[in-house]
Order: C-alpha cells, then structure tokens, then sequence
C-alpha cells in the first residue's frame, strides 16, 4: 500500500461517520499536508530559490515556498473535493458575498510562519481545515522540518504522527492559573505590550517563544497551558490548529467575549484569543 494511503490509515473507519466527502479523508489530507511540506523543504534547501522573497502589501514575506505550497494543496484537494471551495493565505481575493453562501470550504494556510522559514529556525508549518457553519471541523497541522502531524476531527479526537510512528492520541494538560511556574507560550516575532502585560499576571511564569502554528498545538500536546494571542492574527493562521486544541481538550477563546473564535467572517482579521489546556 502506497505510504500516502497508509498515512492513519488504522483511523480511517472512525471517519465514515463525518459528513465528509471521502471515508478515507483523514489520510488523504494528512498526505496533502506532507506533500505541501515536501515542496517547502526543497526550496528551503535549495539556495538559489530560497534566497526569492516578495514582500506584500502588509510588509510580511512572501517565498517561492508559499507559492508552491499554495499551489500543489489547491490543486489536491480540487481533485478530490471539487465541490468545496477553497480560502487559502495566497488566494483569499474572493468577495464576501460570495463565500458567505459556502456551507463548507476549506481554510488553507500553506506556509504559516513564513518569517520562521526566512530565518530558516524551522518553526513553520502547513495548515489545512475544513469549516462548516464558521468553526473547524477537520484539521491537519504538519511541520516539514521535523516530519510531525498533528490532525483532528470534530467529535473524534486529536492525534499527532512523529514520522512513520503510529499515531498518539493526544490531550491537553491540566492546570490552575493560581499555581507557580505556569506554562506560557508566545510568538517569536510578534511579541507585544499587551502579552508581556497578561503574562506578568501569572506567578513566575515559564515563557517559551515559539513561530506559527506550533504555539497552538504545545497546547494541544500538553507542553504548555496557555498561549495569550494579543496581537493581529489572519482566520487561516488558527483554522487548523483550533480543531486540534478543542478535540484534545482545550480552548480557543477570543480574549473579550470568551467564546472560540468563528470562521469565514467578512473581515478575515481574528479578534484577540487565548489558548487554554483544562483549568483545575
């Protein structure tokens, strides 16, 4: 059997039960996901081509690794959904009036923590979801340079893959805001007053900087408890990740109204949120 149709392959039955376009999804997205990576990783080594990089409009990077990630997932799951459209980082040019009809679609971040990959710290990472009614429902989080995958589905759990290990069910750890040495993880290249404010907050806190996506899933994996987001985030940047910290027992809650945040809005900005494990 193909490596791609192994991939949680012992998962695969617990799906057919998701109103999902494939039985089989799971494994069909967690390879997208290491195919994605696959592109990346050779442009990341390729000094040639690792040394092109545009800047957008927003002054943030953009690599020839974006480009092709962007493109082989698009192309990927058209071929096997073509129904569901697609909301990617690089094609997000698609009017509100349009998309806000989209029952289902999916939310594709195909480099996120592209300034990680600039500084080539290896802390970046290819982010698919699935979003139904504007929250996550199917979630692939994969980091090339390690080989790791983290995927999760509504009501079915959370798991990561290290390589071709078998898959580990993961959860969350458990802990109290009062307690000393609480574990905190924020960004590495976006650090702001307002976090280093919330962080002081805590009793000798243990702070952990960390790029992309990746801060999510420490949550998720229980190698951290909270992760404070007080600083602009795109809907792509947390589609993925958010499934994998609510199926393993955590929060994803925006930082004002304490509800998770909500997909597919008509300004694609995210509100400020607060990851969280289970409080005791």
């Amino acid at each position: 059997m193909p490596t791609e149709r192994r991939l949680f392959f012992t998962f695969a039955s617990k799906f057919k039960r998701m109103a999902i376009p494939k039985a089989d999804f799971l494994p069909t997205l967690t390879a997208i996901a290491r195919a994605a990576g696959e592109e990346i990783l050779a442009i990341y080594h390729d000094e040639a081509r690792f040394q092109v990089v545009d800047m957008k409009a927003n002054d943030s990077p953009l690599t020839l690794a974006d480009r092709a990630a962007h493109r082989l997932i698009a192309e990927r799951l058209q071929a096997v959904t073509p129904e569901i459209p697609i909301l990617s980082e690089e094609g997000r040019d698609i009017p509100y009036a349009e998309r806000a009809a989209w029952p289902r679609f999916w939310m594709v971040d195909p480099l996120d923590g592209t300034k990680e990959f600039v500084k080539r710290n290896g802390e970046f990472t290819v982010n698919i979801a699935l979003i139904e009614a504007g929250a996550p429902v199917m979630g692939c989080v994969h980091v090339p340079v390690t080989g790791v995958t983290y995927v999760a589905a509504r009501g079915e759990g959370a798991w990561v893959q290290r390589g071709e290990a078998a898959p580990e069910a993961i959860q969350v750890a458990t802990f109290s805001p009062q307690a000393k040495g609480l574990r905190i993880v924020a960004s590495r290249s976006h650090m702001s007053p307002e976090v280093e404010a919330y962080i002081q907050q805590f009793d000798a806190p243990e702070t952990v900087s960390m790029g992309s996506s990746l801060k999510l899933v420490l949550i998720a994996e229980g190698k951290a408890d909270v992760y404070p987001r007080l600083a602009p985030t795109m809907e792509w940047d947390t589609a993925a990740a958010q499934i994998v910290v609510e199926e393993a027992g955590g929060q994803v809650l925006q930082h004002d109204t304490q509800t998770p945040l909500r997909y597919n809005k008509e300004n694609l900005l995210n509100p400020w949120f607060v990851v969280m494990a289970r409080q005791a």
